[in-house]
């Protein structure tokens, strides 16, 4: 493709509302396309108007090195304030803006092209490239997690997540926990608490006890820092003078291989049981979401190969780096074999924001980085 067809195929792309639970439209073009160079997809469905797709080039023997990046996006929130219509892809300044640009529709797209030009220049691959484009990345990891349990990703002898890493390449990150503390207690007049049991006085209990387990945790990873705990939500009571009933309170966690998500469940269930010893106190814990760190090996093949590589077509070092964000390779990693994992894509630090958008330079030089990549590593 030359310069234009690949920016157009990534505005096709951006254009494409695929805000979780819409991605199989972004599935049905990355078909059309890669079957107009020859090349065979396979649509995983997930649900309705939901499926991943995976497709591969090259040969059944040798190495698999796989390519991966989600096809949903997160809400682009109140459309008026956006400098352009957020699926309305625009090429402005050297930016392209739209929802997805960065986050992840880029490096995706980078990927899929990369693909698609190898086929077209018969380039011979001492190995097999697949490509393994996932739905519900932003909502827990969904399609990623279907791909797995089903098999795919049992042959990678190593993965490129696409996520936006700009100008370094990210080799660890840590893992996230989401849980909900609902807390039962009983309505009474704000006039006479003592008829009551406020559901509310019972959450306040469980962040002070979790504030203090958390401060106790000082193991820290050189790369990734501290285990982190915030508490996002809290909804409880129906109006201003009555005592509450039922209260929730819900909390994100990130956490390192220091301290691992089962020492953290652990903990909680303890505070929990401790908490509910206490006259009155009825609280119940649930795990809504549960993924695992990754810590690949920074000096893997796949990260060297990533570093020569990145170094002769940018003309600059790429940092090793660790992320508090989760990715996909937090269910890919749970394959049958183990195998070295990079997150190194186009992108910036505008995904989720109003006016996101990518540098159009970094998305096509990592089109051509993704090739030698690819080709370097398999042989």
């Amino acid at each position: 493709m030359n310069k234009q067809e690949r920016i157009q195929m990534l505005k096709d792309v951006v254009n494409i509302n695929s805000t979780n639970g819409n991605e199989e439209e972004v599935a049905d073009y990355l078909l059309k396309r890669f079957s107009e160079y020859g090349i065979l997809s396979q649509k995983v469905q997930y649900a309705e108007k939901r499926a991943s797709l995976v497709c591969q080039i090259g040969i059944d023997t040798g190495k698999t090195l796989g390519f991966s990046g989600h096809m949903d996006v997160v809400d682009a929130g109140d459309v008026s304030i956006w400098k352009y219509p957020p699926f309305e892809a625009t090429a402005d300044d050297g930016k392209l803006y739209g929802r997805g640009a960065t986050d992840m529709k880029s490096g995706l797209t980078a990927m899929a092209i990369a693909m698609m030009e190898l086929k077209q220049e018969g380039k011979a691959l001492n190995g097999t490239i697949k490509l393994l484009a996932t739905v519900g990345e932003e909502v827990g990891e969904l399609g990623a997690a279907q791909l797995t349990k089903e098999g795919f990703a049992d042959d990678l002898d190593g993965l490129i997540i696409g996520e936006p890493t700009g100008h370094n390449i990210v080799y660890a990150h840590k893992g996230s926990m989401n849980y909900t503390v609902t807390s039962y207690g009983k309505n009474a007049h704000s006039s006479m608490p003592e008829l009551g049991n406020n559901a509310i006085n019972h959450l306040v209990l469980f962040c002070n006890e979790v504030d203090r387990y958390v401060a106790t945790l000082t193991q820290k990873n050189e790369i990734l820092g501290n285990l982190t705990h915030n508490v996002t939500v809290i909804n409880g009571g129906n109006q201003v003078n009555s005592i509450p009933e039922k209260a929730t309170l819900q909390g994100n966690i990130r956490t390192t291989p220091e301290v691992s998500n089962e020492r953290v469940e652990e903990a909680f269930g303890a505070i929990i049981q401790k908490l509910n010893q206490q006259k009155e106190v009825k609280l119940e814990l649930v795990w809504d979401y549960n993924k695992q760190p990754v810590f690949s090996d920074k000096d893997s093949t796949l990260v060297k190969n990533a570093q020569i590589v990145a170094k002769k077509q940018l003309g600059e070092e790429m940092p090793l780096l660790g992320t508090p964000g989760t990715t996909d390779a937090a269910e890919f990693t749970k394959a049958k074999k183990e195998f070295p994992v990079i997150v190194f894509g186009p992108g910036n630090t505008t995904p989720h924001q109003v006016n996101e958008y990518v540098d159009i330079d970094n998305y096509l030089e990592m089109i051509n980085v993704y090739k030698e990549i690819a080709v370097k590593f398999l042989d």
